[in-house]
């Protein structure tokens, strides 16, 4: 019988947790929600995968988000052995819950486009710093490129 009592209990507190953990509202680890004033600042970014058919693809960038919801910055990136230098701009979007997405367009050294993509973002560290998950790439001919490419994003120290 205290056998059952104390297994009916545990299971109580932990369907209560459970149920709280799922109702109450995602916030940034400081209790604060993620807004684009603290997702502003300048980043450094670094991520790698490939592009299906044609190889791998590593890439770091330096790049500042405005509090206005835009990105821009440098990347340095290499696609199968081949490394490029250029330039990214678009917009952004975060959420109360510190998801968020991207869209950009990365430009070669004479301004032509080269590719845009879609990403896929999360906050964590106090919104200190981001992941992300490439979910569309497309070139200027609007071929849809496959990709398997995420990474990592942390806010410089000011």
């Amino acid at each position: 019988m205290k056998r059952s009592i104390a297994f009916t209990s545990v299971a109580v507190i932990f369907a209560t947790i459970s149920v709280l953990s799922v109702a109450s509202p995602a916030q940034a680890e400081d209790g604060q929600h993620c807004s684009f004033a603290r997702a502003a600042g300048t980043y450094g970014v670094s991520d790698s995968g490939s592009v299906v058919g044609i190889g791998a693809r590593a890439a770091v960038a330096l790049l500042t988000l405005d509090a206005a919801g835009n990105i821009k910055g440098k990347v340095t990136a290499s696609l199968n052995g081949s490394v490029t230098e250029g330039t990214l701009s678009g917009t952004y979007t975060v959420n109360p819950d510190c998801t968020g997405t991207t869209t950009f367009g990365e430009f070669d050294p004479s301004g032509n486009l080269m590719i845009t993509a879609t990403v896929a973002l999360v906050w964590d560290a106090n919104m200190r710093e981001f992941r992300f998950l490439f979910t569309s790439t497309v070139l200027p001919n609007g071929t849809s490129l496959a990709t398997v490419i995420n990474g990592d994003a942390r806010k410089l120290a000011p």
